[in-house]
């Protein structure tokens, strides 16, 4: 097999029992080893990790050749083989993955706002009050000073400056609406639905004094959008919602 031109290791990885990931296996080890290979279309083999460690532009971090190309509709792309516990995926775009990656290298306080985002677009209520509750793991910059971010309110420069407001209504998720509604938005409180106001109260999520801050339902995209616009333009469900005035930007 071949081995990871960055660190000369084998391209395999432990796994032990708590998820956690191990390059230097002890031979006494009980974990479970996995495949972690990405062959690059040069031919270079890394572990997943080593390629986002040493990843800065479209070239081979270890031979230097263009490994990106262009795909049919003219966007660029970075193909690869990638072996992992999944699985072999042949031809695999890793270009976006790799491109944030380097973003947060240079924006490291920007990794929660990230993390917020998805937890908007999957919908996952528990994980979105779990970060917003948790302020231990804020990054800090190279002085070892924490950069405080405005989550709730983060605008995506890599995904047209949408907000997890927007990404939840994309995704169609009523109960992460409603809860950016009550966290970031000055809506009154007698107009949000009685179960929603009880599982607020089951979750003990309380709303922050809104003086000076800016009403989520403000911010636009790169297209001038507002939640309310993507919301008319999406139909179905979020008719009601555009009727009720729930997603109007305050005047």
């Amino acid at each position: 097999m071949s081995q990871c031109v960055t660190c000369d290791k084998a391209l395999t990885v432990e796994i032990d029992s708590e998820g956690e990931e191990e390059y230097n296996v002890p031979e006494s080890s009980s974990g479970t080893l996995v495949p972690d290979s990405v062959e690059l279309q040069c031919g270079c083999h890394f572990h997943w990790q080593c390629l986002l460690d040493a990843y800065e532009i479209t070239q081979c971090p270890n031979c230097s050749k263009e490994v990106s190309s262009h795909s049919s509709t003219g966007s660029e792309q970075l193909l690869c083989n990638l072996d992992n516990e999944g699985g072999l995926q042949e031809s695999l775009d890793i270009l976006p993955i790799l491109k944030e990656e380097s973003y947060l290298k240079a924006f490291p306080e920007e990794r929660r706002c990230r993390a917020f985002l998805e937890f908007c677009g999957e919908g996952d209520v528990g994980a979105i009050l779990d970060l917003i509750n948790d302020r231990d793991d804020e990054d800090s910059d190279e002085q070892g000073n924490t950069k405080s971010i405005d989550v709730l309110r983060y605008q995506d420069p890599m995904g047209s400056m949408s907000t997890g407001l927007h990404a939840a209504i994309t995704s169609g998720h009523d109960e992460v609406v409603w809860l950016l509604l009550l966290l970031a938005s000055t809506l009154e409180p007698e107009r949000f639905p009685a179960d929603v106001v009880q599982a607020a109260e089951t979750l003990k999520v309380t709303r922050e004094n809104q003086t000076g801050k800016v009403d989520i339902r403000l911010l636009e995209d790169s297209n001038s959008q507002t939640a309310e616009g993507l919301a008319r333009e999406l139909g179905g469900k979020w008719g009601t919602w555009v009727n009720a005035g729930w997603l109007k930007p305050p005047n």
